[in-house]
């Protein structure tokens, strides 16, 4: 099975990875949490016969240790998992949101001697949310654009990674950058015809809900994805690290992990 190094293994979507690992044919050998964390040094799986695999620090992970690392930490920690990655010469699976212009910079460059695969969301269907975003926005060219998106109360980003990729995509279709076409989080005052705005909850324990309307007068279309178990992100994620693992340097999404260009050109 592949060996998977997690970073951030201590934290919500890195439990889930961790806990779902075996059922997807895949064996975490390495479980990185930070040098503040209290886990450090604890079995990943506490309640195992034998202690195993325990949460380590990134520079204790050795040569050989994992086929790919997974990073679903957070994203001041980018730069020293890039590195990471590189000094043990394996894939990258970038998961992390709310990254800087700037560390996108970092992820494009590091996609010039490594395989690098950034994914704001792992679901699959998200994945093909965008694509029918994307075509959507082409279609009705001036209809107004409004992106809600829902997580629990803990999130710290907000719009969150995927409802701005989501904006992205709906930009794309108008030909167009999300900074051109972006109304922000809607609040006071008119908006601009044909712009994109955000729309945020926070609450409790919701996983992920993400819903696009295209509206104008008398008519409007709503494109919805809803999780309700993370372990459809943890199933994404390895999905994305076993086809990555054999993969030349580059800079990736999920969507070229599903060759939905390709499908695409079929279907038309």
């Amino acid at each position: 099975m592949m060996k998977l190094g997690i970073l951030g293994a201590s934290g919500r979507m890195g439990k889930a990875v961790v806990a779902n690992a075996s059922r997807l044919h895949a064996t975490v050998t390495a479980a990185v949490v930070s040098e503040q964390s209290s886990r450090y040094g604890e079995p990943i799986y506490p309640n195992a016969a034998e202690a195993g695999v325990r949460f380590q620090h990134a520079g204790e992970i050795v040569l050989h240790q994992t086929d790919v690392l997974i990073d679903f930490s957070l994203p001041q920690a980018l730069e020293n998992n890039i590195a990471l990655a590189q000094r043990l010469g394996v894939p990258l699976v970038v998961c992390t949101t709310g990254l800087s212009e700037g560390q996108h910079e970092l992820l494009a460059q590091a996609g010039q001697s490594m395989p690098v695969l950034y994914a704001a969301n792992t679901s699959v269907g998200i994945t093909l949310l965008r694509q029918l975003v994307q075509l959507t926005s082409a279609a009705l060219p001036d209809t107004d654009i409004e992106i809600f998106e829902a997580h629990h109360s803990a999130k710290r980003d907000g719009p969150s990674g995927t409802a701005v990729a989501l904006g992205e995509s709906a930009a794309a279709g108008r030909g167009k950058s999300l900074s051109e076409l972006s109304a922000g989080v809607r609040g006071d005052g008119l908006r601009e015809t044909g712009s994109i705005g955000f729309s945020i909850m926070r609450a409790a324990d919701i996983i992920g809900e993400h819903t696009v309307l295209f509206a104008h007068a008398g008519e409007r279309i709503e494109l919805t994805h809803r999780v309700s178990n993370r372990q459809i992100f943890a199933q994404g994620a390895v999905q994305a690290a076993k086809w990555l693992k054999d993969q030349p340097a580059g800079l990736y999404s999920m969507a070229d992990m599903l060759q939905l260009k390709t499908l695409l050109k079929q279907l038309i």
